[in-house]
């Protein structure tokens, strides 16, 4: 775990990049951009996050390795705010070298299995794709290179989905803890963005709008990890080996994680343009950004949620709708009378949730590990 953790940290830079990808043009294009680096990042730690389950990686070459990723990982991290300019090639082929040394790591752990071996050759197959389309991509205008690296990240992601989970293996507790704290680093963006939006003017504005978006960030910790993700942990560890386990894990972490890292993301972003004016009302892209990143998010976890125990949360989907809802409204009003609202809402549904939980809560997190949603 200290060498993953260890691992992390680039990955802290890297989602910081993105945000500052797309607070540099707070456009639509320069928000589809920003999710699109982001996706393929993404895509690249999960890889590790399976990796880990297999082979250690504290031990022999293969902590070398892992620092040898770091490195390539760190190039990519440092080329994302020119990714559709000048360092583009260089971001193509920094990542394509962490993907390639993860698929080299994986073909080494599966020597000695045959079914893994033959679920990493796929994988390998459709990484190649998207490295190739990667590379091909940046050489061409930013317009054309969008679509390509789009389409790279589609087949990417699309491999273990269509390619079959039969042969995979994972450690359930130990794959559930590496993306709970990879939400951790995600939430902690927020926290960067506060103090990277006030810079160094303090204001009685720009102080209330910091710690009601903190209070905002506390929700959204607190509605990820209070129950859902103690339940959703518990249900992947008693999920029977094999396909049945693999394909839980692949969609509700591997795949579902990424919306809500995503709103994490786009919550940060209009966070920090709040923080620069927070009497004034925010423009489209950040306020789209700021409600609908928090909407994202919710949606994020109630798909979460309904991949592990079939059900869907009909208050946090209430509160998702009722955010997107207040995107017009939030046009007209002070960022920070927004920031407010957001805050006011979500720890009501806390307050809500804790309350209708009732004991089930307490056996959840402190006894009986029986499932306690409704």
């Amino acid at each position: 775990m200290p060498l993953e953790l260890f691992f992390d940290l680039v990955f802290v830079l890297a989602i910081t990049q993105c945000t500052n990808l797309m607070a540099d043009d707070p456009t639509w294009r320069g928000l589809g951009r920003g999710l699109l680096i982001l996706g393929l990042l993404w895509w690249s730690w999960v890889g590790y996050s399976w990796l880990t389950s297999v082979v250690d990686p504290e031990e022999g070459g293969v902590r070398l390795a892992l620092f040898g990723a770091m490195a390539a990982f760190l190039i990519a991290a440092i080329s994302v705010p020119d990714a559709f300019g000048h360092l583009a090639t260089e971001f193509a082929l920094a990542y394509g070298a962490v993907r390639i040394a993860h698929i080299v790591l994986f073909t080494i752990a599966s020597r000695d299995d045959p079914n893994l071996r033959r679920s990493v050759t796929s994988l390998g197959v459709s990484t190649g794709i998207g490295v190739s389309l990667l590379v091909v991509g940046s050489l061409l205008d930013p317009g054309p290179r969008v679509a390509v690296w789009g389409l790279a990240l589609a087949l990417d992601m699309g491999g273990p989905y269509f390619f079959g989970s039969q042969g995979w293996k994972l450690v359930p507790q130990h794959f559930a803890e590496r993306h709970g704290l990879i939400m951790i680093i995600a939430l902690g963006e927020s926290i960067v963005a506060i103090g990277v939006g006030a810079g160094t003017t303090l204001t009685w504005d720009i102080a209330a709008a910091a710690i009601l978006g903190i209070a905002v960030v506390c929700a959204m910790w607190w509605l990820y990890f209070d129950v859902v993700a103690l339940v959703s942990a518990r249900r992947l560890a008693r999920a029977p080996e094999g396909k049945e386990r693999n394909e839980l894990a692949r969609d509700s972490y591997s795949y579902i994680h990424f919306p809500m890292v995503a709103g994490i993301i786009l919550f940060a972003l209009g966070l920090k343009k709040t923080l620069g004016h927070p009497e004034d009302p925010l423009e489209v892209v950040p306020d789209v950004a700021l409600l609908g990143g928090v909407a994202l998010y919710l949606l994020g976890l109630i798909a979460f949620r309904y991949r592990h125990v079939r059900s869907i949360n009909r208050r946090r989907l209430t509160l998702a709708i009722a955010l997107l809802a207040l995107i017009p409204a939030a046009l007209e009003l002070p960022a920070l009378a927004m920031v407010a609202i957001i805050g006011f809402l979500v720890w009501t549904l806390i307050a809500i949730e804790t309350r209708g939980y009732g004991e089930g809560r307490d056996r959840v997190r402190h006894g009986d590990h029986a499932p306690a949603a409704r």
